[in-house]
């Protein structure tokens, strides 16, 4: 299905555009069909919308050259990383040029002295991660796909760390970014804290690109810890986990990873990653620190866990073990396909105060049964994020229509629960008319931005507002 909007093309100046960047970048410019509808939106439901020419670059100056070029000629541009996003991000709803930084995938410094690197954004986490093995250090942010930095600061991603090392604006200290202009800006030094003038880290981080494109950033990283443990614990039922979760978090355990999988979910793991927990609602959960120290958070968990009917709590310390639990997990967006052969899914996600978590997975359990979909739930449940994931036959607009309504009760349930109707798949083209919900008058500020910014709206055009 495409997504509505008031957007024109540029035929002349796209025409233009193309044909000075074929000249500079030859056989790094592409405009064949498969390359431009791999750069439009292939994840989950909304129709593909290409760009009508792709540049793979090596640099900022290079971005910056692309960038001036589509600003002379008043032609949009779409930064691609990796392709994960889900909400309709790289679509190019009026044509334009999408800039590939796949190739920009330098770590151009490592500081473990100070807990930082700098790395270009094509870099994706877990080649950070593999880097930074022998140095004692990683970095925390885990959204589950292998997806670039930069596109993980575009989206603000977060993922199943969070609960205990933050989401991407936590963890990003500055930024380099090329602007609608060409210009080329650092947003702040490598310092961990500072109160000069305007946060531009924090404006650009999750911006999806619709204020500049992101060409470097510094990042923080923590130490490995002396121990980690897994463990998994069934539950009679969703609200008995997710009440476990409040007192989890409300006794100051401090908790590195809990995600909950309803019974569905459990279904869909076992047989697709050869498990064989029960199949009832279970969280997932990771403990950091010393031998002692994740042994006796263990122990704590597993008391509270009695306490609402949890049970077959079992945690572990073999890295195999963790490691095949984990694949497990971030496999769950594919084992939740295969439930129902065919189809795709139709991802949406939601994020509410702790203390609501319970009331609004029930509530969406609910709405799920009364649209007789599929449709298994994850979540990051330890600050209160959830995602849905209804199998959808993308054919049928009868029920691509129960998939829209599902999302759009969720979303507007998270909101009268003053929560959010996204907590880290963003708003792209999917959620805009949420977002509206969400924040009312607010939107009339972002807009100031965006123009000041973007004047000629070039900048990913059709995404988070509608100008």
């Amino acid at each position: 299905m495409a997504i509505a909007d008031a957007l024109s093309r540029n035929e002349d100046g796209i025409a233009t555009a193309l044909g000075i960047l074929a000249q500079r970048f030859g056989e790094r410019f592409s405009t064949s069909a498969a390359v431009r509808e791999h750069h439009g939106h292939t994840t989950t439901w909304i129709t593909n919308q290409p760009p009508d020419g792709v540049v793979f670059v090596h640099s900022t100056e290079e971005v910056a050259e692309v960038v001036r070029v589509c600003a002379e000629h008043h032609v949009p541009i779409i930064p691609f990383g990796t392709g994960s996003s889900l909400e309709g991000h790289l679509n190019a709803p009026a044509g334009g040029v999408s800039i590939d930084l796949s190739s920009m995938n330098r770590i151009l410094a490592v500081h473990p002295e100070d807990l930082d690197c700098v790395v270009e954004p094509g870099v994706t986490r877990k080649q950070l991660n593999e880097h930074l093995r022998d140095t004692g250090l990683f970095f925390p942010i885990d959204p589950g796909a292998d997806a670039s930095l930069g596109g993980m600061a575009s989206t603000r991603a977060s993922g199943t760390n969070a609960v205990r090392y933050g989401t991407m604006k936590d963890n990003v200290l500055n930024l380099t970014a090329v602007m609608p202009d060409g210009a080329i800006v650092r947003t702040a030094q490598r310092a961990k804290k500072t109160s000069a003038g305007y946060d531009l880290t924090r404006l650009l981080v999750g911006a999806e690109g619709t204020l500049g494109v992101i060409t470097e950033l510094t990042l923080r990283l923590q130490g490995i810890p002396e121990a980690i443990s897994a463990g998994v614990c069934s539950f009679p039922d969703v609200e008995s986990a997710c009440n476990t979760v409040i007192a989890t978090i409300q006794s100051g355990i401090p908790m590195a990873r809990i995600e909950l999988l309803d019974t569905l979910q459990m279904r869909a793991c076992n047989a697709y990653s050869k498990l064989d927990y029960p199949e009832a609602p279970t969280l997932f959960l990771e403990f950091h620190g010393t031998t002692a120290g994740v042994k006796e958070q263990a122990e704590l968990f597993g008391d509270i866990a009695e306490e609402f009917g949890g049970g077959n709590f079992s945690w572990t310390t073999r890295q195999e073990d963790r490691a095949r639990l984990w694949q497990a997990r971030h496999d769950a967006y594919w084992a939740a396909i295969s439930l129902r052969p065919g189809t795709k899914a139709f991802a949406t996600d939601a994020c509410v105060p702790l203390s609501r978590l319970a009331d609004c997975v029930r509530g969406t359990m609910d709405d799920i049964a009364e649209l007789g979909l599929i449709a298994p739930i994850v979540g990051h449940v330890g600050d209160g994020n959830f995602h849905v994931s209804a199998l959808i036959d993308m054919d049928d607009p009868a029920e691509l229509d129960k998939a829209q309504q599902l999302s759009a009760r969720i979303s507007a349930r998270a909101i009268g629960m003053d929560g959010t109707c996204t907590g880290e798949h963003g708003i792209g083209q999917g959620k805009r008319a949420y977002l509206e919900q969400e924040l009312g008058p607010a939107l009339d500020v972002m807009r100031a931005v965006k123009r000041a910014i973007d004047p000629q709206n070039i900048m990913n055009p059709g995404k988070i507002i509608r100008l």
